[in-house]
C-alpha cells in the first residue's frame, strides 16, 4: 500500500531525520534579540536549502523584520498550506540550563528518550515533523500526494510584526483549501488532538491618579483619597460571587458549547484536581456553573496580571501614593468584540471613580478568538488518521491560549485552519531545558503522513 511504504520509510529514516532536526536546533534563531538577527537569516536559509532537496520551489522572502520562507509543490487534489515558525525564545536564565541550549542532544530520561534544546518543541521539532513526512512520501513515490505550500515565519516569538502585512501582500499566493498548523500539543500528553477553539486576548493598563504628589499618611491619611483604595475596589468588582465577570455587555457573543463537543470533552476525563494540585491549588475559581475544562477552553476570563503603587521597597514608608497602577487581561471566546469590551471596561472604571481621582488607560493588544468549524470532512478524516497512529481516539479540544495565525488564515485568506501538534505538557517550552520527546517527533512524522494520505 502507498501509505505503508511511506510509514516504513519514516521508521527507517528516523536517525537521519533526527540529525537534521539537531542541525536546525544548533542555529540560535532568537527573534526578539537584534544580536541574533543574522542567525534568523541562517535558519531561514537552512530551511530553504532543505526544502529544495525535496524538489520544492523554495525561497527566502525579506520583510522589515526577519524573513519568511515560502515553498511550493504543485500537485493534484486539494491544495494544503503548512505553517510553522523557525524562531525561538531567548534562553535566559542561562544558568538554569543543564546543557548549552544550542548544543542539542538526545537524552535518556525516566519517561523515555527526548531531544533536548531550545526550539526542540516550540516550534522547530514540530515544523520538521511535517517536512519529514513529505520527505518520506517524496522518496517513496517521487512526488507529494497533493499540492502543498510551505509557509515558515521567523517572528512568532516576538509578536509577528511582519506577518499580517506579508499575508495581505501575498494573499493570492498563500490561499489554499486548508491551512495546517503544528504549534500545539496533546491532551494530557497522551491524547492526539485537533484544536478547534483558541481564545482571543485583550490587554489594558490602568493608572489612577489622586493627589498631585505622594503624601504623608499621618498628615493626609483619612482626609485625602488613596488611589490604591480606589483601584483595588474596582478590580475586586470585576467578578461576582459566582465567578462571573461584571463588565457590562461582556458576555455578548459568548456561545454555548455544542452538545457533541461537550460530550467529547467529558469523555476526556480531565483531572482538574491534579491539574491544580501540581501548582499548589485545589478549587476552580472561575464561573461556578461551568466545568473546569470549560473554564480553560471555552469560557472568557478577566485577570489582574500586575498591580503596584506607593512604596514597595525594603522597610516601611508611610506614604499615601499619588498614583496606583494595574494591568488587566481578558481572554475572549466566540464572537466577543475586544474593542467593545475595551470601551465598556474603561467606562466601568470611569463610572467607579470618586471625586478628586482621574484615570488614564494604555491598551496592550486586542485580538478576537478563533473558532474552527469542523463540518468539513477533512477534520473527521484527520481525526481518524491520528487515532490510527496513536491507538487512542483523537479529540477536538480547545486551547486556553491564543495563536493569532489561526485567525489570520480565516480573516485574511478565507482559509480554514487545522491545528495539530504533538507537544507534551512537560516540554518546558519558553523555559530552561526545553525538550521534545523522540516519540512525539517520530509519531508526529507518521501522523502527518497518515493525514496527508487521508486528505489527498
Amino acid at each position: 500500500m502507498t501509505l505503508d511504504a511511506v510509514l516504513a520509510r519514516i521508521d527507517a529514516d528516523l536517525p537521519d531525520a533526527t540529525e537534521r532536526l539537531l542541525d536546525l536546533l544548533r542555529i540560535p534563531s532568537i527573534s526578539t534579540d537584534p544580536a541574533f538577527a543574522q542567525h534568523c537569516q541562517t535558519a531561514a536559509d537552512w530551511l530553504v536549502n532543505d526544502l529544495k532537496t525535496l524538489g520544492i520551489d523554495a525561497e527566502k522572502r525579506d520583510t522589515p523584520g526577519h524573513p519568511m520562507v515560502i515553498g511550493h509543490m504543485p500537485g493534484d487534489g486539494p491544495h494544503l498550506l503548512f505553517y510553522g515558525h523557525y524562531d525561538v525564545q531567548p534562553v535566559d536564565p542561562l544558568e538554569l540550563w543543564d546543557n548549552d541550549p544550542f548544543d542539542p542532544e538526545i537524552q535518556d530520561t525516566p519517561k523515555g528518550r527526548v531531544i533536548r534544546g531550545r526550539g526542540s518543541s516550540d516550534d522547530k521539532g514540530q515544523l520538521m515533523t511535517f517536512v519529514e513526512a513529505c520527505r518520506a512520501w517524496k522518496a517513496e513515490h517521487g512526488t507529494l500526494p497533493c499540492a502543498i505550500t510551505f509557509f515558515f515565519e521567523g517572528e512568532e516569538e516576538s509578536g509577528s510584526p511582519s506577518l499580517v502585512p506579508f499575508m495581505k501582500e501575498n494573499a493570492e499566493e498563500l490561499k489554499s483549501d486548508l491551512a495546517l498548523i503544528c504549534d500545539t500539543g496533546m491532551f494530557e500528553s497522551r491524547v492526539p488532538s485537533i484544536v478547534t477553539m483558541l481564545r482571543g486576548l485583550l490587554g489594558e493598563e490602568i493608572t489612577i491618579t489622586a493627589a498631585n504628589k505622594d503624601l504623608h499618611s499621618g498628615m493626609f491619611g483619612g482626609v485625602a483619597m488613596n488611589p490604591i483604595r480606589v483601584l483595588t475596589k474596582i478590580l475586586a468588582s470585576l467578578h461576582d460571587d459566582q465567578g462571573r465577570i461584571t463588565v457590562p455587555g461582556f458576555y455578548d457573543g459568548v456561545p454555548e458549547l455544542p452538545d457533541d463537543i461537550r460530550s467529547q470533552w467529558q469523555g476526556l476525563a480531565f483531572d482538574h484536581a491534579s491539574f491544580l494540585g501540581d501548582v499548589g491549588l485545589s478549587d476552580p475559581a472561575g464561573e461556578q456553573d461551568r466545568t473546569p475544562i470549560e473554564m480553560i477552553w471555552s469560557r472568557p476570563t478577566a485577570d489582574v496580571n500586575g498591580i503596584w503603587g506607593g512604596y514597595t521597597g525594603d522597610g516601611f514608608k508611610t506614604v499615601l501614593p499619588s498614583q496606583a497602577h494595574a494591568k488587566v487581561s481578558f481572554r475572549l471566546v466566540g464572537d466577543q468584540d475586544p474593542h467593545k469590551i475595551r470601551e465598556s471596561f474603561r467606562q466601568m472604571v470611569q463610572n467607579a471613580l470618586p471625586a478628586d481621582c482621574e484615570v488614564s488607560f494604555k491598551g496592550h493588544g486586542a485580538g478576537r478568538a478563533s473558532v474552527t468549524e469542523t463540518s468539513d470532512p477533512a477534520f473527521e478524516a484527520a481525526r481518524a488518521a491520528l487515532s490510527a497512529e496513536w491507538g487512542i481516539p483523537a479529540a477536538y479540544v480547545g486551547c486556553g491560549g491564543s495563536i493569532p495565525i489561526a485567525g489570520h488564515f480565516q480573516d485574511i485568506l478565507g482559509t480554514t485552519p487545522m491545528l495539530v501538534g504533538f507537544g507534551k505538557d512537560d516540554d518546558q517550552i519558553h523555559s530552561p531545558n526545553e525538550k521534545y520527546d523522540v516519540e512525539s517527533f517520530h509519531k508526529g512524522i507518521r501522523s502527518w503522513a497518515r493525514i496527508l494520505d487521508a486528505l489527498s
